[in-house]
């Protein structure tokens, strides 16, 4: 190979530095998140006194992402937010900006959304269609206390029953952990949180990227997918095997909950005889209902299934963190 001239390495040297985008730092914290103007924009927007209530519906649901630097792309639900109302996974796409005191968001259908303060107000042409409060929601499992009989496996004061690296964040536990214990049949409640990194793209998977892993063969996956249309590789999916039925993913920084039924695989002589199956509610939520797994979900379809194993919190370099964490065995 001839010698490259310095004016054609330069260029090389110049180029491989400029494509080499450094790596957001993730907040882990919400009090430093508090202090970015954006982090109080972002969110979710409802008519507060339909929250929860079953069998009532607002009007609409709107998720605001934020990007960083004071923009904002928004996702707008006709019925409610998705889980309290919406009638669809589909939703109207907005994006904006901050200047002065307001954020204004328009979608190509002609929707506009102006945030001041905790509200936000939307018209359409010289129609108005709403002016919503900001909201948060909560699980209905969050902080439910393990039952009489239940194993725990994180009660945020020692490791309790995780090995592999372990370290705790405060009372917090970090991701990148593994199960002492094996199991079969079970159900898991388990809680966790996602970093807020704005800057980078919506839905990529170094967004607050971890999952659960059963037995190292099927994840669900987590991830930072708010706002965002639920994918096979977003949080609540059967990792590259099944989206979530509802994007139930709330803001970055926000606690949310998984409450797993799995049941194991069975063999006979060697040979499986029965498939794995799971029900996860993602934030209260069904997201997967008795769903059959014929093997093993992306890396782990690859990997013999098994009776029994261990549980895996995925560590991919972001500070996902995790709390209350207990399992009952069937």
């Amino acid at each position: 190979m001839k010698n490259c001239s310095s004016l054609t390495l330069s260029f090389f040297c110049f180029c491989s530095i400029a494509w080499a985008a450094p790596r957001e730092k993730a907040v882990k914290d919400p009090s430093v998140a508090a202090k970015d103007p954006d982090f109080a924009i972002q969110g979710e927007y409802a008519e507060s006194s339909k929250i929860g209530r079953e069998g009532e519906k607002g009007r609409y649901g709107l998720q605001v992402v934020a990007l960083g630097d004071g923009k904002f792309q928004a996702a707008l639900y006709a019925g409610g937010l998705p889980g309290s109302g919406a009638e669809s996974n589909e939703f109207v796409f907005l994006n904006g900006e901050t200047k002065g005191n307001a954020t204004t968001l328009k979608a190509k259908s002609g929707e506009t959304v102006v945030i001041t303060g905790d509200k936000a107000t939307a018209t359409k042409g010289k129609r108005k269609l709403f002016t919503y409060d900001r909201v948060e929601r909560k699980s209905p499992t969050l902080g439910k206390k393990a039952p009489t009989g239940a194993k725990v496996l994180f009660g945020g004061i020692e490791m309790d029953r995780f090995s592999g690296g372990v370290k705790l964040d405060g009372e917090l536990l970090e991701e990148g952990v593994v199960s002492l214990d094996s199991f079969g049949d079970f159900t898991l409640h388990l809680e966790f949180r996602t970093p807020y990194k704005p800057k980078t793209k919506p839905g990529s998977q170094d967004r607050g990227n971890s999952g659960v892993y059963i037995f190292n063969n099927y994840e669900t996956q987590i991830l930072d997918s708010f706002g965002i249309k639920g994918e096979f590789n977003f949080c609540g999916a059967l990792y590259r095997k099944k989206p979530p039925a509802v994007n139930m993913c709330l803001p970055p920084l926000s606690w949310q909950t998984y409450d797993i039924q799995f049941t194991a695989p069975r063999f006979k002589e060697g040979k499986k005889i029965t498939n794995a199956r799971i029900t996860t509610r993602h934030n209260g939520v069904v997201i997967h209902d008795d769903f059959e797994l014929d093997k093993g979900t992306g890396a782990g379809g690859g990997r013999p299934e098994k009776e029994k194993g261990q549980i895996h919190l995925q560590g991919h370099g972001n500070p996902v963190r995790f709390k209350n964490i207990w399992l009952i065995e069937k």
